[in-house]
């Protein structure tokens, strides 16, 4: 699984960063995690608010960071 957190580097972006690490290292996720701070990359997403949570080059989650139930199922597709 590939996962990709979108930002610039905000608080909120570093709070989702910290929190889908936490889910992958206790749920033994077999996934690499990415942090894009690039803004052509992140708009190459068609993503307009920040932070956003893409999984698997799908956007799952953007403008919010999710409760961490909601990011456990969105990860467990």
């Amino acid at each position: 699984m590939n996962i990709k957190i979108l930002g610039s580097g905000c608080a909120k972006c570093r709070k989702l960063e910290k929190v889908v690490n936490e889910i992958v290292r206790d749920e033994g996720l077999d996934a690499v995690v990415e942090k894009v701070t690039e803004l052509s990359q992140i708009m190459s997403y068609g993503v307009m608010r920040t932070p956003a949570l893409v999984v698997d080059e799908k956007v799952v989650a953007s403008g919010t960071i999710p409760k961490k139930d909601k990011i456990k199922q969105l990860l467990a597709r």
